[in-house]
């Protein structure tokens, strides 16, 4: 399983699936983040947290937890 701390920054990634439940994954799917979205991984903190990320026109920046349920392809 490849999550989107995987993905390097500069490099694009599609959403394969959501793990996690309750209010965490509905945030993420209400930020724009569902299955078969493309996300741009931008520019990552020097300590890995947070990601900043670009997904369907618009520049977010995720915690570390929050990245660990998105499951790319």
């Amino acid at each position: 399983m490849r999550t989107l701390q995987d993905v390097q920054p500069g490099q694009t990634a599609r959403v394969a699936k959501l793990h996690g439940e309750g209010a965490l994954r509905r945030r993420i799917m209400d930020m724009g983040i569902t299955k078969g979205a493309e996300i741009l991984v931008r520019k990552v903190a020097p300590l890995g947290d947070p990601v900043e990320v670009k997904v369907r026109g618009y520049e977010l920046s995720l915690r570390k937890a929050d990245i660990d349920i998105i499951e790319v392809e």
